[in-house]
Order: structure tokens, then C-alpha cells, then sequence
């Protein structure tokens, strides 16, 4: 009966750990962001922000267990080990089509949430977002309104959501309350920019899903040489 391929058996493990090492790599840095006050201070992380990185906690965590599974499946040749890391990247790779899906078929829906997300989660922190967050736009959700009493308040050399002068006579801004101001809200800009960037993202699933294709190409198809011995 036709043995394990050395070839097949060492490009596996070779796979996984560089898979593991991902893993080890987006906890690391997750967990030092999540516990390092000078990192939360470094990068302007706020205990609104949390949530995506325990989200990345989490991301790191499952990778490093599948690249551990494949590492060890393939070194001791164990079909349980190598299911396991089979039906694991298996279950990611389903639920990145499906969330694919999703975003495709409810489109419109996923902005509105985007917006009630941006509402919930940023904009009672507005008075100390980040400047970049007011480039060329005002507010998060409702423009201008988003601001409230603090509206009127200086930004820099300029009053909240002004625009710079060789904006004024764009289609950038609209006169309101004795000044220029950006019209779009910035939930709509970040929309936009997705929207703008949709063929790098697309690509950069099309990649992760072409690398998760080929680990579950090895996991099995070692799986079944094994079976065969």
C-alpha cells in the first residue's frame, strides 16, 4: 500500500506553522493593545474601540489552535488532528462566502447598520474623535446636528466641520450658521471609501480564501494517504 509523500507531509507543516505564526502574531499584538495603556494612548484607543480588538483576540486565538492542529496532524500523521483543522478552516471559509453573500443581497441594509453602528458606538465619544475622522465631511451620522452644543466650539485653527478655503466654492461644502461647512456626514464617507476600495478588499478575500483552499487541499488529501497506509 502506497506510503505517506514527505513532499505532501512537510509542505503541510511548513503551511501551518507560517499559519500559526499569523495566529501568534494577531494575539500578541491584540492583547497588547487591549492591556498596554501607552499602546491605547499611542494608537488613540478608547473602550469603544475594545470590542474589535477582542474580536481580533479571538481571531488570533483560532488560528493559532488550527495551525497547531495542522503542525501536529501532519508530523504524527493523526486523521483525528487533521479533520479537525479540515473542518475548522472549512467552517472560516463558509462563513467568509456567506458573509459575502450577505453583504452583497443586503447592501443597503448593511450601510443603514453601519449607521446605527457609528450612532451606538462613536458618536457619544464625538467631542474627542480623531481629525481624520473630519476630513472633508461633519458629524457621523446627521451632519452638523451630530455636534450639538459643541458645534460652535474651535477646532484647530478652525471651527468644527469648516472647510478649509479651497474647499468653500466645492460641491464639498454648503453655507450653514455663518460658515462653510462639509456637507457629508463622515458614516458616509467611510461608506464611500469602502465602496471606492471594494476591489482591494475583494482581493484580499479572494487571497485569504485561495490560502484557506490550499490548507484544506493538504489537510485532505494527507488525510487520505494516511487512510490508505
Amino acid at each position: 500500500m502506497a506510503g505517506v509523500s514527505s513532499c505532501m507531509k512537510y509542505s503541510m507543516f511548513i503551511f501551518n506553522v507560517l499559519f500559526w505564526m499569523c495566529g501568534c502574531i494577531i494575539l500578541g499584538v491584540s492583547i497588547w493593545m487591549r492591556v498596554s495603556k501607552a499602546a491605547q494612548e499611542d494608537l488613540n484607543l478608547d473602550s469603544s474601540l475594545f470590542s474589535a480588538v477582542d474580536l481580533m483576540i479571538a481571531v488570533g486565538s483560532i488560528i493559532m489552535v488550527l495551525g497547531f492542529l495542522g503542525c501536529c496532524g501532519a508530523m504524527k500523521e493523526s486523521q483525528c488532528m487533521l479533520i479537525l483543522f479540515f473542518i475548522g478552516l472549512l467552517l472560516i471559509l463558509i462563513l467568509q462566502v456567506v458573509a459575502g453573500i450577505l453583504g452583497a443581497v443586503y447592501k443597503s441594509q448593511s450601510e443603514i447598520d453601519l449607521c446605527d453602528l457609528f450612532s451606538v458606538t462613536i458618536l457619544p465619544f464625538h467631542p474627542s474623535i480623531s481629525p481624520l475622522l473630519q476630513n472633508q465631511c461633519c458629524g457621523l451620522v446627521k451632519g452638523s446636528e451630530d455636534w450639538g452644543s459643541n458645534f460652535n466650539s474651535p477646532y484647530g485653527n478652525f471651527k468644527i466641520c469648516e472647510c478649509a478655503e479651497k474647499d468653500q466654492n466645492t460641491d464639498l461644502c454648503i453655507f450653514y450658521s455663518n460658515r462653510y461647512i462639509y456637507k457629508k456626514p463622515c458614516s458616509v464617507v467611510v461608506i464611500d471609501f469602502f465602496k471606492h476600495h471594494m476591489v482591494i478588499l475583494m482581493g484580499i478575500a479572494f487571497g485569504l480564501a485561495f490560502i484557506e483552499i490550499v490548507g484544506l487541499g493538504f489537510s485532505m488529501s494527507l488525510y487520505c494517504q494516511i487512510q490508505r497506509k
